[in-house]
């Protein structure tokens, strides 16, 4: 059943087609085809502006969902960052409350930084560069605990200015891919070297570090499915710099190397 304001459109619309058809008889019966051919040009150029319009209107509609989808996506795989490495540091630090451990406080302490960094600053779109190398730091110091020093670890930063504003949580998946696929497959001379270099117009992190090939395989058979630190970068990366980065990675005798390149142009 059609509405009755639906009703009252379709007869206006007739009447108004009606009127301007009979306009047009009449211009054409008083031969004044000048005056008919400017109007019979405005009946067929008047529809075609409507359907640009809409066309336009739909596309902005378009162009919004799928704005709005990919800042979802980001969201989501920014969620997705450091969840085990959260409960195995409330574990280390479980094991350090029971021994009574001066460290206590100094976990309780960096842990919260990150975690605030994680859940306030990683939902924005930037932050500091300083920010950024800060929440880094924590990471490795925390690890650095857990391990009990052990790890040779270099972080070297190349920064024109700590202000300048990077993505939150960009590669804290490498870093911590170092610990996770390197570090932790070894018991001796563990090492990661890598560096951040930010510049007006570049990002780049590089990252080398060492593992063992049959526990890393040992590791990854066990769990059945790979990890999805990479895969999770990577498709941060094309959602925020589509053809505008460079990652690549290589593995052997070893040592495993990695490194991400941003044009900011």
């Amino acid at each position: 059943m059609i509405a009755p304001r639906t009703q009252i459109n379709i007869v206006k619309l007739l009447i108004g087609s009606s009127l301007y058809g009979a306009f047009l008889y009449w211009l054409y019966v008083n031969n004044l085809a000048d005056l008919l051919i400017v109007f019979l040009t405005m009946s067929l150029m008047i529809p075609i502006i409507f359907l640009i319009r809409d066309r336009f209107k739909q596309q902005q509609i378009i162009d919004n969902l799928h704005q709005e989808s990919l800042t979802a996506e980001l969201n989501l795989l920014k969620s997705q960052i450091n969840p085990h490495f959260f409960f195995n540091t409330l574990n280390n630090l479980y094991g350090l409350a029971t021994e009574k451990s001066d460290l206590t406080q100094e976990v309780i302490y960096k842990l919260s930084q990150m975690m605030r960094f994680t859940i306030y600053d990683g939902r924005k779109d930037s932050v500091s560069v300083e920010d950024e190398i800060s929440y880094l730091n924590n990471f490795i110091e925390l690890n650095q605990i857990r391990h009990k020093n052990a790890i040779d670890i270099e972080f070297n930063q190349k920064t024109e200015d700590k202000e300048q504003r990077i993505p939150p949580l960009l590669f804290i998946n490498l870093l911590e891919n170092a610990f996770k696929h390197g570090v932790d497959t070894q018991t001796a001379n563990q090492f990661i070297r890598f560096t951040l270099s930010t510049q007006k117009t570049t990002i780049a992190f590089e990252l080398t570090n060492n593992y063992d090939q049959v526990i890393l395989d040992s590791k990854k058979s066990k769990r059945g499915t790979g990890g999805v630190g990479i895969e999770n970068l990577q498709r941060r990366l094309h959602l925020l710099y589509p053809d505008k980065h460079q990652f690549t990675e290589h593995a052997e005798n070893g040592i495993y190397h990695t490194k991400v390149v941003i044009d900011l142009t």
